[in-house]
């Protein structure tokens, strides 16, 4: 063996020894050598008094501790200190513990993915959460066509789902400029209809006009091209669009009412190689940073800052991808002169990251409802992806999950629930996330569960609802009113309860696993009515009539109200509230 790989070798070893070694909750025997790795350093737990308890393994630690130290400090430089492993590696081939603690340590590096990493160092570090607010956007810009709102991503809640949030309203005939970003986002349409182009590297312009006589094309300067560009998509209210990291988009509101859109970027996910700052890398216009961290005490980055320092100087700015490119470079690439390369750096363009098209913006489509229709054939929920009728170029990338036939779960007397994961939009699986839509009538509860793997970020699309998170250690970190408009986090494993103050309560939540799963603590299908009678009479000191009723008298699965039972629930109210659904 080579002696760099023998010095890999010792190197990794003794950061998995040290993780096993460790004993703090923080830091599992399993995860902890990503913690190590990834923060450079020995694990933070190595007193004294515990090595003390651990006599058989305590030298091997000691002696890796030496040798780790040796060729960090390039002591062991050359082959004749071979004759210096040989003793330890001999050593360790007898131990059982170190061993058993290798194995165990390769095992995690083996069966943790690159995401699993990632997520583990943010838990780590952001998730001693004593309270959660439900939060109204912080930032607000204003463009020609339409406003952006965004969450500041420093907040401890953000930091500790992983995610940046931002909010945007696009007037009729109102563009959203082409750009991509760092992160994966999923996109939910509030309100609105229009369309969208998403665009994928190396697929084929298969949306093209009609060709000219002849079928001759004129492509030579001055001449006119019949256009081609990929596959233009509709969209509409209740639609779950899933946009990967790094893919360019772009969005136009062709109805006559305003779209807002609500996007959360998944900062944490393992496709995004940067930092866990949200950017966008705009392809045109002139915009301004949607991310305003400096609020609540975030760091800029150095671009977001020179940009900023600019425009309170009142300097020329430029914030697209070309403005950082000579004309000249750009003339060449494009093959066209240097006046229109300098357009596409966009100086001294005002109009924000939303412009207005005068007129009608013309590009290939197919009629509306024949697509939709052949969307619709085409998608069915529950379709399974075989890699053949899907492919990369053609995926599907949105989901309607407001239609109320379409749901999941459904009380006529409390609501409905409808989910989104990579089982019925397989997309999902690559960006990691899925999605809730649900609706409760007044009086209504979302019975008491818990996020099995996932974080869950909400948000209040109507109506109001008293919402209780509740922690490991059984305090409350948020009991109020969350509101139309805001946002609130329930970090992974917390305990949720929402209940309707309103005539209706409509949200949507964005979870950080593309099959996001639940538990009920309460209801038919819950932890409780799993366990023995007995054992819940014992542990709650109570009787095994009361445990009985705990575990039987509620019926429902994951919604609930209490009109059902006090007030006496009619045919009629059923109807009253399927027609409300159907109106909205």
């Amino acid at each position: 063996m080579e002696l760099g790989s023998i010095c890999f070798l010792i190197r990794t070893t003794h950061l998995c020894m040290d993780a096993c070694f460790s004993e703090t909750p923080k830091t599992p025997a399993l995860r902890c050598p990503y913690y190590v790795l990834e923060k450079g350093g020995h694990a933070a737990m190595q007193s004294e008094e515990w090595r003390n308890k651990a006599s058989p393994s305590l030298l091997m630690w000691r002696s890796f501790t030496a040798l780790s130290s040796a060729i960090n400090t390039s002591i062991i430089t050359s082959p004749k200190h071979h004759q210096l492993l040989i003793p330890i590696l001999t050593t360790m081939a007898k131990s059982s513990t170190v061993l058993l603690c290798l194995s165990l340590c390769l095992f995690a590096v083996l069966s943790h993915t690159c995401e699993g990493r990632q997520q583990w160092q943010q838990q780590g570090n952001e998730c001693q959460l004593d309270r959660i607010n439900a939060i109204e956007p912080d930032n607000r810009i204003q463009s020609e066509a339409g406003t952006i709102e965004t969450w500041n991503p420093s907040r401890e809640q953000f930091q500790c789902a992983g995610v940046a949030i931002v909010r945007r309203t696009i007037e009729p005939n109102g563009l959203l400029l082409p750009s991509y970003s760092n992160t994966p986002q999923l996109v939910y349409i509030v309100q609105g209809r229009g369309h969208t182009g998403i665009m994928f590297p190396g697929c084929p312009e298969t949306f093209e006009e009609p060709q000219q006589q002849g079928g001759q094309q004129q492509f030579q300067t001055g001449g006119s091209a019949q256009d081609q560009h990929q596959k233009i998509r509709t969209f509409r209210e209740g639609d779950i669009i899933a946009i990967p990291a790094g893919v360019a988009h772009w969005c136009h509101n062709d109805g006559n009412e305003p779209v807002i859109a609500v996007t959360v970027h998944d900062t944490s996910s393992h496709l995004n190689q940067l930092d866990n700052n949200p950017r966008n890398f705009y392809l045109a216009g002139n915009p301004e940073d949607e991310f305003q961290q400096s609020q609540q005490g975030g760091r800029l980055s150095r671009g977001q800052d020179e940009r900023r320092k600019r425009r309170q100087g009142g300097s020329t700015t430029c914030n697209n991808l070309f403005c950082g490119m000579d004309s000249s470079f750009i003339a060449e690439a494009f093959n066209i002169d240097e006046n229109l390369a300098r357009k596409l750096q966009g100086e001294n363009d005002n109009r924000g990251s939303i412009i207005r098209i005068e007129g009608q913006l013309e590009f290939v489509r197919p009629p509306r409802r024949a697509q939709e229709e052949r969307q619709e054939q085409g998608g069915g929920r529950y379709q399974l992806a075989n890699g053949v009728e899907e492919t990369f170029c053609s995926m599907r990338l949105k989901e309607n999950i407001g239609d109320p036939s379409r749901a999941d779960i459904f009380t006529p007397e409390a609501g409905r629930i409808t989910t989104v994961n990579s089982h019925n939009l397989p997309v999902l699986r690559w960006i990691q996330m899925s999605a809730e839509r649900g609706v409760l009538y007044n009086e209504a509860m979302r019975l008491p569960h818990w996020n099995l793997n996932a974080h869950s970020i909400i948000y209040a699309i109507r109506g109001q609802a008293r919402v209780q998170i509740v922690n490991e250690n059984g305090n409350s970190v948020f009991d109020g009113e969350l509101r139309e408009g805001q946002v609130l986090t329930v970090p992974q494993n917390f305990a949720v309860v929402k209940r309707c103050e309103s005539d209706r309560f409509e949200w949507v939540s964005f979870k950080t696993n593309d099959n996001a799963m639940v538990n009920s603590i309460a209801g038919r299908t819950s932890a409780i009515r799993a366990i023995p009678a007995d054992v819940l009479a014992n542990a709650w000191r109570v009787s095994p009539e009361e445990a009985r009723r705990l575990k039987f008298n509620r019926q429902e699965t994951h919604l609930a109200s209490s009109r059902s039972q006090s007030k006496g629930w009619t045919g009629r109210n059923v109807v009253k509230e399927l027609v409300k659904d159907l109106l909205m």
